[in-house]
């Protein structure tokens, strides 16, 4: 009997159409790294948008749900569990890993906010990243049952890296946290080794995303000698990754800008020292000085612009930021009018720093322009900046320097030190005059406009001749820069005036010929060309058809055969009113014929 049974065991296991639970599942191969970071690109965290990437994941969960029919119940919620049994296809995998990263995204979201989690929703979040652990360690131990290796060991990765997240949120366990956070870069940096190219730019990536993280975990623990510079430098670095360390990073310098902005009583401005009673404007204040340092430190000629222009929009929110509480101070002050006094002078000081760093950034904009004016065009996406555009930058930084002037000049008792910044105001408004007249000439060299830009040109030299005069008895730091850029616009300027007269004249030479020939291609009609006006509808407007350089096209005199026209005739006569006219009868009057009775008898 046994011998039977084994038998008939044997033979259902061979039998291609057993459906033994004893036969050989499939191994599933799942890229998690490619398909993370495709999703998250794709769907709002290439803009750090956690919000959309989490309506993403919501949105794709509710898809697998029904594609497996795998829902919880249509009135009552019953909930299913993921089991080794119940992965039957690789979806399945998929379910756990989005409901991973849908906890995450929320804990990410929150973390996000603009005056950070408060304690609710720190606990919230960190219950977020508890539940990512969660699914995340879910997902590592069924891919070690159901997938194959590589995903086993980017499953387990990625279980880890989520565990170092939470212990790293919570400020504790940095032994547990660090170990979490090598385990996740010793397997991507294997894996790094094999696969295609773009799966080992992926791991690599994931590889420097993670060495923040680390390098922080034996800084807390004291096994690292990093500077907090060194973190700041860190924080720099860009990828979703690196938002939680950003964040953590984020609180520890305001944490020790606040303990700083105890000793920051009072803000100087020109002579002037304004007492600062808020704690919120000291650290606002301070932050904006620390980002000062970088743009003014010895390291300022390194770093490149588009990073400096970064540095100007946070230096522009921490003023703004400081501002705003000055003024709401300034409502809740009430009569008090030496404390209205104190903040009303606080008020301009900030305001005149935020007019001056605005013409930094501003003057960091045109030598951006002008570095790419004289560019050629060697990159088809790269865009070359026109002259206009500098004209438009000198616009804006004449309008920020009258603003600055008034500013200055709006108090009653005026110390030296405003007098001279507002002297400063003046010649720098001066050469930026001189330097849009130049750039507003070579627009017009540009179109052809010859006297123009001459007249221009001539223009521009007399400016930087009288901004030379001024600037001598100016005593300044930046004296020297002015007088150097100054010099060389003038040098510019009387060649380019030579350059536009010889110009004219060559083509003051060329102009008989130039318009015989136009003259000579004008056309009657123009047949097949869509014309905009005709020579004969313009004779009331003073333009050069043929000999201005502007002009592009062949002129034409007149639309040829000419155009039927409606024209008046004699009118058509009708008599309406004919078959309606009732004439009287006329028989009275018309002669009857006699008749005798024999002509009766033959009727």
């Amino acid at each position: 009997m046994m011998a039977k049974a084994n038998e008939a065991s044997a033979m259902e296991i061979d039998d291609p159409k057993s459906n033994s639970s004893d036969h050989i599942s499939p191994k599933f191969s799942i890229n998690v790294l490619q398909l993370l970071k495709s999703a998250q690109m794709q769907h709002g965290l290439r803009h750090g948008d956690y919000t959309r990437y989490r309506r993403y994941c919501t949105a794709r969960l509710r898809r697998l749900y029904k594609s497996l029919k795998f829902t919880h119940g249509r009135g009552k919620y019953t909930r299913k569990a993921i089991t080794e049994a119940t992965v039957t296809e690789v979806r399945y995998l998929h379910m756990v890993l989005y409901t991973a990263e849908r906890a995450w995204s929320h804990a990410m979201e929150k973390r996000q906010l603009p005056d950070g989690p408060n304690a609710r929703q720190r606990i919230y979040l960190i219950g977020r990243l508890r539940k990512a652990v969660k699914w995340a360690t879910l997902f590592s131990n069924l891919c070690a049952i159901k997938g194959d290796s590589r995903t086993s060991l980017e499953a387990e990765a990625y279980a880890s890296y989520m565990k170092g997240n939470l212990l790293f949120e919570q400020d504790q366990n940095w032994d547990t946290a660090l170990k979490n956070f090598k385990n996740a870069r010793a397997v991507y940096e294997e894996l790094g080794k094999y696969g295609d190219l773009e799966n080992q730019v992926l791991c690599r990536e994931r590889v420097e995303e993670l060495e923040p993280s680390i390098r922080y975990c034996l800084h807390k623990i004291g096994a690292s000698n990093v500077q907090t510079s060194e973190l700041l430098q860190i924080g720099e670095m860009e990828g979703p990754a690196l938002d939680l360390f950003k964040a953590k990073l984020e609180a520890v310098m305001a944490e020790a800008r606040s303990q700083q902005a105890v000793s920051l009583t009072e803000f100087h401005w020109l002579g002037h020292r304004f007492p600062i009673s808020n704690a919120k404007t000291r650290v606002a204040i301070l932050k904006a000085q620390e980002l000062e340092k970088d743009l003014h430190g010895p390291a300022a000629d390194s770093l490149p612009s588009e990073k400096k222009l970064v540095i100007f929009d946070k230096i522009f929110t921490a003023y703004h930021e400081a501002r705003s509480c000055i003024r709401g101070d300034l409502v809740s002050a009430g009569n008090a009018e030496n404390v209205k006094d104190d903040l009303n002078g606080l008020d301009k000081a900030v305001s005149a720093v935020l007019g001056q760093r605005t013409i930094e950034r501003n003057q960091l904009l045109v030598s951006i322009a002008k570095s790419k004016l004289s560019r050629r065009r060697d990159d088809k996406n790269e865009k070359i900046t026109k002259p206009e555009e500098l004209v438009r930058l000198y616009d804006l930084l004449l309008q920020n320097t009258a603003d600055l002037s008034d500013l200055v000049s709006s108090g009653r008792d005026r110390k030296p030190e405003e007098a001279a910044f507002a002297e400063e105001c003046e010649l720098k408004s001066l050469a930026f005059q001189a330097e849009r007249c130049f750039y507003l000439a070579k627009s017009y060299s540009l179109a052809g406009k010859r006297a123009e830009a001459y007249a221009l040109y001539t223009r521009t030299r007399h400016l930087v001749e009288n901004a030379l005069q001024k600037i001598k008895s100016w005593n300044s730091d930046q004296k020297q820069m002015i007088v150097n850029e100054l010099t060389t616009l003038h040098k510019e300027s009387r060649s380019n005036i030579c350059i536009e007269h010889a110009m004219g004249i060559m083509e003051q030479e060329n102009a008989p010929e130039k318009l015989s020939k136009k003259i000579s291609t004008m056309s009657l009609d123009g047949a097949g060309k869509k014309v905009e006006k005709f020579l004969l509808e313009k004779l009331d407007l003073y333009e050069s058809a043929v000999g201005d350089s502007n002009v592009k096209g062949v002129p034409r005199i007149e639309a040829f055969p000419p155009a039927f026209q409606s024209i008046p005739r004699n009118p058509i006569v009708l008599d309406l009113a004919y078959n309606c006219i009732e004439f009287p009868s006329l028989e009275s009057r018309m002669k009857k014929d006699r008749k005798g009775f024999i002509s009766r008898l033959w009727r």
